[in-house]
């Protein structure tokens, strides 16, 4: 999938955060997002606690996320 295209808020580079995918221009990768979520935080906390998040980045994280984990698994044999 070239996340890229589908996800332009979403950057992966190896010299940041050791390329772990992250929001673009931040070094907030979207794990961070998803663990806050998960732990209860709001969308607003997070972008009180991240103020260099633009409006949307939050919905970026989820949408990659969900977009890697409907790629298909291949089992090794």
């Amino acid at each position: 999938m070239d996340h890229e295209a589908l996800h332009p808020r979403i950057s992966v580079d190896p010299a940041i955060m050791f390329g772990k995918p992250c929001i673009t221009g931040t070094r907030v990768p979207v794990y961070l997002i998803l663990r806050k979520l998960s732990a209860g935080m709001s969308e607003a906390e997070i972008h009180e606690a991240y103020p260099h998040l633009e409006k949307g980045d939050v919905q970026a994280a989820l949408a990659f996320a969900a977009d890697q984990l409907d790629e298909p698994v291949v089992a090794a044999q």
